[in-house]
């Protein structure tokens, strides 16, 4: 990458983690000692291509509660503006999730998402997603998901995601 293009992804990272930090929910300490792991995320995509200034790609998603609940399936719709250039053949992507307790029965994931994003492939590749959002923004993906790819691809991007039963 050139000087313009490291300086505009370390600009984008920037302003997507101060986003990050306020739209994170503003609670009590006691409300946030009742947030706890209440289950994982697991994200499979197919092929993507990147656009250079963003990227949009749709996943398939099982939420799986803690304990012996069954999973429950979601769509995720999942967008970034910043740099996103190259190819993705699969994606897999993987966040606990955190909330609070009495959110383990209903499908209250359902909601609109923001935070970071950065990645990278060569071959086989890795990244790291930070999300806040979910019913009254009460759910957080795992500060750092893991993800899992194959391709030649890099990015650095303010992300959204919406996730849907």
């Amino acid at each position: 990458m050139n000087r313009t293009t490291m300086g505009l992804a370390a600009g984008l990272f920037g302003i997507g983690i101060a986003a990050g930090f306020a739209s994170a929910p503003s609670t009590t300490a006691h409300a946030q000692a009742a947030r706890s792991l209440i289950g994982t995320l697991t994200c499979k995509g197919g092929a993507h291509v990147g656009m250079i200034v963003g990227s949009q790609q749709t996943l398939d998603c099982s939420y799986q509660p803690v304990g012996n609940s069954r999973p429950r399936g979601y769509t995720a719709t999942i967008t970034k503006v910043g740099v996103d250039i190259g190819f993705k053949n699969e994606t897999t992507l993987i966040w606990q999730v955190i909330g609070s307790t009495d959110m383990r029965k209903g499908p209250l994931l359902v909601g609109d998402y923001g935070g970071v994003s950065a990645e990278a492939s060569v071959a086989l590749g890795v990244g790291a997603n930070a999300l806040v959002g979910g019913s009254n923004k009460s759910v957080v993906l795992q500060p750092i998901s893991v993800q899992g790819q194959t391709g030649l691809n890099v990015a650095l991007a303010v992300t959204s995601m919406t996730l849907r039963r």
